[in-house]
């Protein structure tokens, strides 16, 4: 599915998402990315949901997002509450949805302004 927006200006915008893919600015990427509205992290080290580890969500509590989106990929899945707790005591909200959902939620939050980091697993 293609998403077409008014321009964003300097700021990153998912463009694109289906089966094995998501595009960030028209540039597509095949695995698990990392965006924040100025920053792209392509070599976020998760291959798929269950490869989540600890240090990967440390890595994004050091973003200090105002509201951490997981793109959890094709299905959407729960991390566990205690990998979260770190986020919370933090006062940093997550949500948990499908990757398509994520997309289009990062762009909706990021036009408005907000602090928002998007983890999405292809």
């Amino acid at each position: 599915m293609k998403l077409h927006l008014a321009a964003a200006g300097d700021r990153n915008q998912f463009t694109g998402y289906g089966a094995g893919y998501v595009s960030v600015n028209n540039q597509r990427y095949e695995r698990a990315i990392v965006v924040t509205p100025q920053a792209l992290h392509e070599h976020w080290d998760v291959t798929d949901f269950n490869t989540m580890s600890a240090t990967a969500l440390e890595f994004l509590l050091k973003l200090q997002p105002e509201i951490l989106l997981l793109g959890t990929g094709a299905t959407h899945r729960f991390p566990k509450p205690a990998s979260l707790r770190a986020f919370a005591e933090a006062q940093i909200g997550v949500e948990s949805m499908d990757t398509a959902a994520a997309c289009r939620t990062f762009n909706i939050l990021m036009a408005e302004g907000r602090n928002v980091v998007a983890a999405v697993i292809v």
